[in-house]
């Protein structure tokens, strides 16, 4: 059961900082190759503000035999450090295409061995079948769907918000 269900329409404004984090219900799925990657009931969404809400999916409902670990890592004030993952779909590969958190900070412990993926990076999203459309940028990766309203950060521009 979800701890917040969403609004029918959800502002990113109100979305607070530093950011929360909600259980959710709802199926999201990720394709990539005509694969699927994820499918799951048992998302946690990221919340914060002027961001799209950023989903995190439990390692057990991914391919996680299809990443591969990248190089680098960034580091969240909120969150501590990300790491990446290519994807592996066939004989390509998506580069950074998900990331996760392995040693979250304590507020947000129920993110460890979660999974993100950027929508751009995979060839279809979904929420409850929805489309996802992605968020502007290639920093944040959020995941905006028909109850999702901005602006959003993220665009040309919006660096300074």
């Amino acid at each position: 059961m979800p701890d917040h269900a969403p609004p029918r329409t959800e502002s990113v404004w109100d979305h607070p900082r530093p950011p929360a984090l909600r259980s959710d219900d709802r199926r999201v799925r990720v394709e990539c190759a005509g694969t699927v990657i994820a499918d799951t009931r048992r998302a946690l969404r990221v919340l914060e503000t002027s961001h799209p809400p950023v989903f995190y999916l439990p390692p057990e409902d991914v391919r996680t035999d299809l990443l591969l670990a990248a190089r680098g890592s960034t580091w969240c004030e909120w969150k501590g450090r990300a790491v990446y993952w290519d994807l592996v779909p066939g004989s390509g590969i998506r580069r950074r295409a998900a990331w996760s958190y392995p040693a979250p900070t304590s507020g947000y412990a129920r993110l460890t061995g979660h999974i993100a993926f950027y929508p751009t990076q995979a060839d279809l999203c979904t929420v409850d079948g929805e489309v996802v459309r992605a968020q502007e940028g290639d920093f944040y990766g959020g995941w905006i769907t028909a109850e999702i309203e901005g602006p959003f950060k993220g665009a040309p521009g919006t660096a300074l918000w």
